[in-house]
């Protein structure tokens, strides 16, 4: 079940990531926190080092406000994961 939120959680930063309108730094944050959720240790350490590595980019002034709001999701997402 929890797989399967990281699964969908992947596919959101994914449809961030291909979005030119970001900036290349914040879609940059986003294949590394995807690639640590791939990964293969404990689920709470790669959700963990995810949103790390999003929320350093979150409030980057350069974002589109469609993007922010999408990153946003995302994050929300990934505590959801966490608190599970």
């Amino acid at each position: 079940m929890l797989e399967q939120k990281v699964i969908e959680i992947i596919e959101l930063i994914d449809n961030v990531g291909a979005d030119t309108s970001v900036p290349k730094n914040i879609r940059r944050a986003l294949s590394e926190a995807k690639e640590r959720l791939k990964g293969t240790d404990e689920l709470s350490t790669r959700v963990s080092s995810a949103v790390y590595l999003i929320e350093a980019v979150s409030e980057d002034i350069n974002m589109p406000m469609h993007a922010r709001t999408q990153i946003w999701a995302i994050l929300s997402a990934l505590e959801s994961t966490k608190s599970s």
